[in-house]
C-alpha cells in the first residue's frame, strides 16, 4: 500500500515544481522565492554551417509601433536578443549589449529585441530608455515568437541572444547573460565570414 502512496507525492511534487514559475509577482519572485524563469549560465553555442537551420516567422510591433519582421532583413546578419524588463541579468547585460550594437549595427549588422513577459509595453519602454538601448524591440508579452527558435533558443531561458547569418540560418546563441562586449562583437564577426 506504501507504493501507490508514494506515486501520489512523488507526482505531487513534480506537478508543484512545473508550476511554480506560472504566477510570478513584479519582483520577479513567486509566493515560494522562485524567479518564474530559467536563467542561462551564458553558455555559447556555435553551429556549424551544415547544421543551421532557418528559424520560424519572427514578427511583430516594437516598443515604438513599428511593424518588424525578420524577412525585413534578407542578406543581413541579426542578432536578436530575449529579454525582460524584470529580469535582472537582462539589465546586467544591457550595456555590454549596446556597446556590441553600437560597433557592429554601423557595418550593417541588424539587432533586434525580443521583449517577453512584460504585462505592460510601458515598463519594457522604460527599460529600454533607462538602459540607453539603441535598437527596437518587438513587443510580445506572450513569447509567441520565441517559438521560432524551438530548435535552438529554449523560451525559458531569458535573456538569450541568438545570430542568424546572412542566408537566415540561426548560427550561434549565447543562452543566459551576455557578460562582454568584445565576446558578442567577435562571435558576430564570425558569423559573418
Amino acid at each position: 500500500m506504501r507504493r501507490p502512496r508514494s506515486v501520489v507525492v512523488l507526482l505531487a511534487v513534480a506537478f508543484a515544481l512545473l508550476t511554480a514559475g506560472c504566477g510570478v509577482g513584479f519582483d520577479g519572485l513567486d509566493a515560494t522565492g522562485d524567479k518564474g524563469y530559467i536563467d542561462g549560465e551564458g553558455v555559447i553555442t556555435r553551429l556549424p554551417v551544415g547544421e543551421r537551420v532557418k528559424p520560424g516567422e519572427v514578427s511583430g510591433t516594437t516598443l515604438d509601433g513599428e511593424e518588424v519582421s525578420l524577412s525585413s532583413y534578407a542578406g543581413k546578419v541579426i542578432v536578436i536578443n530575449v529579454w525582460g524588463s524584470w529580469c535582472p541579468p537582462c539589465r546586467a547585460e544591457a550595456d555590454e549589449l549596446a556597446a556590441a550594437a553600437n560597433e557592429v549595427m554601423p557595418k550593417g549588422v541588424v539587432f533586434l529585441g525580443i521583449n517577453t513577459r512584460d504585462t505592460s509595453a510601458d515598463n519594457a519602454r522604460a527599460f529600454e530608455r533607462a538602459q540607453k538601448v539603441p535598437y527596437p524591440s518587438i513587443y510580445d508579452p506572450g513569447g509567441e515568437n520565441l517559438l521560432a527558435f524551438h530548435r535552438t533558443l529554449s523560451p525559458n531561458s531569458i535573456p538569450s541572444t541568438v545570430i542568424i547569418d546572412k542566408q537566415g540560418r540561426v548560427a550561434a546563441s549565447v543562452m543566459g547573460q551576455v557578460t562582454s562586449a568584445r565576446t558578442l562583437v567577435d562571435l558576430i564577426e564570425d558569423v559573418s565570414k
